[in-house]
């Protein structure tokens, strides 16, 4: 039917909470410490619309992800305008990669990464 949401565990909490709300914008639905497991969940939303589970765990293992590892690539977000979009992110202090043309769709899109190097496209709607 659709995608529920994509799950991300991160090395730093406070520093992966602070870049998906105030550098990406994503909504706070809601956030619980789980005392069993050590762990945060942080619920994220764009809009009303529930996308992401920002967890944290006592020392987990690095992200392999240069040479491309099996498994999540990376994650794409949709955006109105890819020349503004990277503008704003590199004000915020983020190296994003030049804006490249899909050779299939013409769309513009560009590549950065969140704390923990997990690739983020951000493609022309």
């Amino acid at each position: 039917m659709k995608i529920h949401h994509i799950a991300i565990i991160c090395s730093d909490y406070e520093i992966s909470k602070k870049f998906y709300t105030e550098v990406l914008g994503l909504n706070i639905i809601r956030e619980v410490y789980r005392e069993e497991r050590q762990s945060f969940k942080l619920d994220l939303a764009i809009g009303e619309h529930y996308v992401i589970e920002l967890f944290s765990f006592p020392d987990p293992p690095e992200r392999p992800s240069r040479p491309e590892a099996c498994g999540l690539r990376h994650l794409a977000f949709s955006v109105e305008n890819v020349n503004e979009k990277r503008e704003e992110l590199i004000r915020k202090g983020l190296n994003c990669e030049e804006i490249r043309i899909d050779e299939f769709t013409g769309k513009e899109f560009f590549f950065t990464q969140d704390p923990d190097q997990l690739p983020l496209e951000f493609y022309e709607i």
